[in-house]
């Protein structure tokens, strides 16, 4: 009995020291002890599956699913039939009992989707209209898949169950580890306009020339993915949250109008059949050229969009160790072709566009490829594919070895800037996908920005090398600024599901690229943080990671303790502001006194570049190793790299300054400890909640400047506010925190001592039309001829 007292006893107070320890971690009244706790239980445990290192442990596994698919495309119809044959690999160690297999076209139909998206629609008053509407949606509209046949290797019927988007298939016995199990099925159904229903596939039409482009994505009964730490990824498709898939091979059949052009997945088994004799020769002659060389012409291209064909042809193609099959199809399509060498080995870079595209896709789209993937191959794993294509399709998605991007020129082929920057920067993105998630194979629908924001990351530094003065709207730490000054009721974690995100691009991709770059640029620095990177993305290429195996990986491989960074970043909604509160400091001369506040007018200096670019450019800019792709090949810079290089937009007109008098004079017994030095005593407040690093710029008296930079483990005994004295050989002038917009900061005005305010953004906006105006420019960009 004395044993059995003493046994609940030692249960009662471990729980209660485990309850007062999690209220010290958890303690918001406290001014320390939080913000720096380790995560602790908020990451799962680690196993024989995945170790506490962030690595695949020594059983990690996963499933295998191969696809054999023969499909043919009715383009009258706009309908899809198909027949696909699945081999399926148990390699887990638990038996199953059913297979789950995901229906996303489903999600186009108004009787099979998921329901969540068309609920929440709903106007919250109705008219006659809305309720003609409602009942008109109850009919079947019919899309989605018909699943005709299911049938075993032996042609036995399945048993299977449709639940919106998703399909189960239930087994006669159970699927034993090491065991595989082949079967198929035979399904139909209607393409979506994706210019009016919307969605990632489906096809566009040209009234004016009476053609359709077809993207087929997502088009095929798909396996979902059994894992480890959740089983199977069932979760329905709503429309936003994308995919947990499989590896596996394929082969793949598509038959399509005979004067139609194929790019899909992988490489084609067959160009010399389905290819014109002329074409197929520039294909060989592309295999060595130095530059995009047209494989379909534009005039054959524009012949073949007059005169449509009734016969159709086959295509094959093949692919190993992917995630997903997607295809285009159009004879519409221009098609051209070069090489890229990625450590020895040669890939395909390929662009597919229209006519209405040609004017800015011939020039950029495959160098923009080409580029895209060195870059990534330099920061991530090396590129494994055998091709990597880009087409033009009026929207923006991703899949293994192909995406579909925009980037149309007006009608007279011209074009705007916005529009050119905003394609090579989609480009970028959907081909640096291949990365994030088609090899690094993360589930998007648990975590989007497991792929988004990581490839959103790179995505960033690719442009930042493609011209160092891209205008890269999401990376540096300035570009979120806005986003984390809405009240905090708006703002919502990144470790947010996917289908709960409300601000899906700022929380999704913007807020974690941001992030990554912090790290990379002002926490661990750029050699800690590219090793570490390289180190996840090699560990996990071709497998499935989950959040904690990207924190531990990137602790592990750098030797940095980053859980304070991860809770307030990642897990936190807090932003950082960190205000100057008092400045006390002592001079030289014993008996000089402090200026009283005053008010004068002082005129800006003359712009340099560092006011126009971040921190990532400055340091792009003075790496001797750096060559950006604009500099190594001239042929990119066209009307408006040659009219827009580094403007000068400061406004140097008077500002009229108060000094505030937020500073007091160190007493003269201090002063005497200094001798000659100067010294200074800054108070500093977390305003925002987020810990940061302390960056202090010095301006001295004598023009020069210094930067003190201070990690944020300063702020590791008192969370709320810290005092930190330095001694310098020079008077201080001013004094300003972030003075190169690497913390987003989101309140500059309490960032400076002795400071001159910034013009607003209108003001410099106003400044640099007058500027433009007064040179006289011609900004037309069929009018530029290659002038200097």
């Amino acid at each position: 009995m004395k044993r059995v007292i003493i046994f609940f006893l030692s249960l009662f107070f471990l729980a209660s020291y485990q309850l007062s320890a999690q209220n010290i971690q958890n303690n918001p009244e406290a001014n320390h002890a939080n913000k720096f706790e380790q995560l602790g239980t908020i990451l799962p445990t680690p196993n024989e599956y995945r170790t506490a290192s962030g690595s695949p442990g020594p059983k990690y596994w996963q499933q295998k699913a191969d696809y054999n698919i023969k499909c043919s495309l009715d383009e009258k119809k706009q309908h899809l039939t198909g027949t696909e044959t699945i081999t399926y690999f148990n390699q887990s160690p638990d038996p199953l009992y059913y297979l789950w297999m995901q229906l996303d076209e489903n999600q186009h139909s108004n009787t099979k989707n998921s329901g969540y998206e068309y609920e929440s629609t709903l106007p919250r008053s109705m008219d006659d209209g809305d309720l003609k509407r409602i009942e008109a949606n109850k009919k079947d509209n019919g899309f989605g898949f018909n699943i005709t046949r299911l049938v075993d290797a032996s042609g036995k019927p399945m048993k299977y169950t449709v639940n919106k988007t998703m399909m189960r298939i239930d087994l006669d016995k159970p699927l034993q580890p090491g065991q595989k199990i082949t079967y198929t099925l035979d399904w139909n159904y209607n393409l979506v306009n994706r210019k009016e229903q919307g969605g990632r596939g489906g096809y566009e039409y040209f009234p004016e020339d009476g053609n359709y482009l077809f993207t087929v994505t997502q088009w095929y009964p798909r396996m979902c993915v059994y894992s480890d730490f959740q089983g199977w990824q069932n979760h329905q498709f709503s429309g936003r949250a994308e995919f947990a898939l499989t590896f596996g091979d394929f082969h793949v059949e598509m038959t399509v109008p005979a004067d139609h052009v194929v790019c899909a997945t992988g490489e084609c088994q067959n160009y010399k059949s389905v290819l014109t004799p002329a074409q197929f020769k520039r294909w060989e002659q592309a295999q060595s050229s130095t530059e995009p060389m047209e494989i379909v012409t534009l005039d054959e291209a524009k012949a073949a969009e007059k005169k449509k064909s009734n016969t159709t042809k086959t295509y094959i193609f093949e692919a190993k160790n992917v995630r997903d099959f997607a295809w285009g199809s159009s004879r519409k399509f221009v098609w051209d072709a070069m090489p890229v060498d990625i450590e020895g080995r040669k890939v395909m870079a390929m662009s597919f566009y229209g006519k209405e595209a040609y004017g800015l896709y011939r020039p950029f789209s495959t160098k923009v490829v080409a580029h895209t993937i060195r870059t990534y191959s330099h920061f991530t794993i090396p590129y494994p594919y055998p091709v990597a294509q880009s087409v033009e399709a009026s929207n923006g998605m991703e899949y293994p070895m192909i995406c579909f991007n925009y980037g149309r020129t007006e009608s007279d082929g011209s074009y705007s800037e916005n529009i050119k920057n905003g394609m090579i920067g989609v480009i970028i993105h959907e081909v640096g996908h291949n990365f994030f998630p088609m090899i690094i194979n993360s589930d998007e629908r648990q975590w989007t920005w497991m792929d988004e924001g990581l490839n959103t990351f790179v995505q960033y530094l690719t442009e930042a090398l493609w011209d160092n003065n891209f205008p890269s709207k999401r990376g540096p730490a300035s570009t979120i600024v806005s986003y984390m000054k809405l009240p905090k009721d708006e703002l919502e974690p990144i470790m947010t599901n996917s289908d709960n995100i409300n601000a899906f691009g700022p929380n999704a991709y913007a807020k974690p690229a941001t992030g990554l770059n912090i790290l990379r640029e002002t926490i661990m620095g750029r050699e800690t943080f590219d090793y570490a990177f390289r180190s996840y993305c090699r560990k996990w290429a071709f497998k499935h990671p989950t959040p904690a195996d990207f924190f531990r990986s990137m602790e592990d491989a750098s030797g940095e303790d980053l859980d304070w960074f991860w809770r307030g970043w990642f897990y936190g909604t807090d932003p950082c502001d960190i205000s100057i509160d008092t400045v006390r400091f002592a001079i030289a001369d014993l008996n000089s006194e402090v200026d009283k506040p005053k008010v004068r007018r002082q005129q800006l200096p003359e712009p340099s570049l560092n006011d126009f670019i971040d921190i990532s450019q400055i340091r792009n800019r003075e790496d001797k190793n750096i060559e950006f792709e604009t500099d190594r090949d001239t042929t990119l810079r066209d009307f408006y790299w040659h009219y827009d290089k580094n403007p000068s937009m400061r406004d140097t007109s008077h500002f009229e300054v108060v000094i505030p008098a937020r500073y007091e004079q160190l007493t003269k017994e201090l002063k005497k400890e200094f001798s000659s030095k100067y010294a200074y005593e800054l108070t500093l407040s977390n305003k925002g909640g987020l810990v940061m690093p302390v960056i202090i710029e010095w301006t001295y008296k004598d023009g020069s400047k210094e930067v003190d930079r201070i990690p944020a483990q300063i702020w590791r005994k008192n969370e709320k506010t810290i005092t930190k004295a330095f001694i310098k050989d020079k008077e201080v002038a001013s004094i300003q925190l972030d003075p190169f917009k690497e913390t987003a900061d989101i309140d500059e005005s309490n960032n400076g001592w002795h400071t001159i305010p910034q013009p607003s953004k209108f003001k410099t906006f106003k400044q640099k039309l007058k500027m433009e105006k007064g040179k006289g420019l011609d900004i037309n960009p069929m009018n530029y001829k290659g002038r200097s």
